[in-house]
């Protein structure tokens, strides 16, 4: 006897098993060859605490989804040239201005592409959402103490997101060559000129010869669009997979121990919390972008090397960098030939020191504490004074 349990029909005869569909020959196959079945039942049930809190992330990649959605639409319509062209478009007040195509690309996405300018000011809110939410995740991390062991290495990740998105900030942001962006690149220009001695050789290789020079847009372009979200999307991929892997923090409290987690399934309850999140997050932008104007270019008008935009300031999250060239007092050193700026030296390497500091904290702590364990319950702020005075 085989042991094979045949079923009988109304008849009394037995009935032969019905045979598999294609889509179960097709999820057979792929389970065959890469082990879907077999991952999915691990993590598909995995255990999320649920907590307020724990959003802030979620607004880190929704927002970074959706920058990537927009950005792909406003890269058919975007020509990152700097020839110069004389505009002849329905804007009357910048008609017969001297221009480059990149402005004026710009001003045709915003003023003649259907649902361009949406799509613009959605883009360009959900950068400023992102960085937001990036500084605003990784407070709630550091104020929790889920940085420590296992985490050290998924902060650098975390870390390294919200540098790269800065700079992605600021190559998107230089992009449509108006007027407030030029002064931005201007600023940019005058900060590596402070670096002595090769300051004046790593101006020229940028811009291609005297600023502004023609190269700096189309040098930025593909940087924007393609290196640096390439860089983090892969970030994000492994800053996943690792919250997967260690598991989530979580809240003390009745039934929550180091080794274990209390909350609620991935599949189905918080995937279907997390769709509907993201669309809130999609909605609220949109919302935003629909009745709050950002970056009206045409109304800021092309750049030209010999003006200055009036209170020109860049987006927010560089507006630290800048705060601390606008107080620095204008000191310089001359010696051997060379000028070297303090005022503007100063505050241009403090900037990124201040960020490494908060890149290798954890690491300061586990060897100030002599702390090896490892920690999935999460710190209140006021059990630990010294990190929370700290921040």
């Amino acid at each position: 006897m085989s042991g094979r349990i045949e079923r009988t029909g109304t008849s009394g005869r037995p009935t032969r098993p019905a045979p598999p569909g294609k889509g179960e020959r097709l999820a057979d196959w792929a389970d065959g060859r890469l082990g879907i079945h077999t991952l999915a039942k691990a993590q598909m049930r995995k255990i999320f605490p649920d907590h307020w809190s724990f959003m802030f992330g979620e607004i880190c990649l929704y927002s970074f989804l959706i920058l990537i959605l927009t950005g792909v639409y406003l890269t058919l319509f975007f020509e990152p040239s700097m020839a110069e062209v004389t505009y002849d478009g329905p804007y009357v007040p910048l008609k017969g201005i001297l221009m480059t195509r990149a402005y004026e690309s710009t001003v045709d996405i915003s003023l003649e592409v259907r649902g361009g300018l949406l799509i613009r000011q959605i883009h360009h809110w959900a950068a400023l959402v992102f960085v937001a939410a990036m500084l605003v995740h990784m407070m709630r991390v550091f104020f929790t103490g889920a940085f420590r062991k296992p985490r050290e290495l998924n902060w650098m990740f975390g870390w390294t997101l919200l540098f790269l998105g800065i700079i992605t900030g600021l190559t998107g942001y230089s992009l449509p060559d108006d007027m407030l962006s030029g002064t931005g690149i201007r600023f940019a220009q005058g900060a590596i000129l402070s670096v002595p001695v090769v300051g004046t050789y790593l101006s020229f290789f940028l811009f291609g010869g005297e600023f502004p020079g023609d190269d700096i847009i189309a040098r930025l372009y593909p940087i924007h669009i393609l290196l640096l979200p390439g860089i983090m999307l892969g970030l994000v991929v492994a800053h996943l997979i690792l919250v997967f892997y260690h598991k989530h923090t979580q809240f003390g409290g009745p039934g929550k121990t180091e080794q274990n987690v209390v909350g609620a399934p991935f599949l189905p309850v918080y995937i279907a919390k997390a769709g509907g999140f993201f669309f809130l997050v999609f909605g609220v932008l949109a919302l935003m972008a629909s009745v709050a104007t950002i970056n009206p270019v045409w109304v800021i008008g092309p750049y030209r090397p010999d003006l200055v935009s009036t209170g020109a300031q860049p987006d927010w999250y560089l507006g630290f960098s800048e705060g601390l060239i606008r107080v620095m007092p204008s000191w310089e050193i001359n010696a051997w030939g060379h000028t070297l700026n303090l005022g503007v030296f100063i505050p241009f390497t403090l900037f990124p020191l201040i960020l490494l500091a908060i890149g290798v904290y954890p690491f300061i702590e586990s060897w100030v504490k002599g702390d090896r364990r490892e920690h999935h319950i999460a710190d209140r702020p006021r059990n630990a004074p010294v990190r929370t005075g700290l921040g």
